[in-house]
């Protein structure tokens, strides 16, 4: 299977990804658990149907130290009990925020507040923006049909 544009070779894109990898490497760089990150990008991308960014992200999650009962689970994580009560709010808000066309009013307020119980303000800035952020790169490689399988961990470090 090949892609329908290489993303990695035209200088548009190779332009746009320099301007939101600086944006990811904010969001990396915050205080938000890098473990929560890598589980938040998973589960978008589970949703999305983006294979590309799935294989990324259960490979850095695992070269990182997560355990694969946790990867394993994390499509059913709300009947799992391996992940701690921040780590199942960030999950929601993380499905309510890739779901967004969804639901009419957005994201409910109760999952707002269940996500701000756990989070501070700096926490939930990055949780925010990487739900964003990976959102914005599974529709590009979802849109491209870009290949998943070939991905190694600091491949694009």
């Amino acid at each position: 299977m090949d892609a329908r544009l290489n993303i990695f070779a035209n200088p548009v894109t190779g332009k746009f990804f320099r301007y939101i990898n600086s944006a990811g490497k904010v969001v990396s760089d915050s205080p938000l658990p890098a473990a929560t990150q890598e589980l938040v990008k998973i589960r978008a991308s589970q949703i999305n149907g983006c294979g590309f960014c799935t294989d990324m992200h259960t490979k850095d999650a695992t070269a990182a130290g997560e355990t694969a009962q946790r990867l394993h689970m994390i499509a059913a994580w709300r009947e799992a009990k391996v992940f701690s009560d921040a780590e199942r709010a960030a999950l929601e808000l993380t499905e309510q925020g890739t779901r967004i066309a969804d639901a009419a009013g957005g994201v409910p307020d109760e999952v707002w507040a269940n996500a701000a119980k756990h989070y501070d303000e700096d926490q939930l800035a990055a949780l925010v923006s990487l739900i964003a952020l990976i959102n914005a790169y599974n529709r590009v490689n979802v849109i491209v049909q870009q290949p998943a399988g070939d991905y190694q961990p600091g491949m694009f470090d």
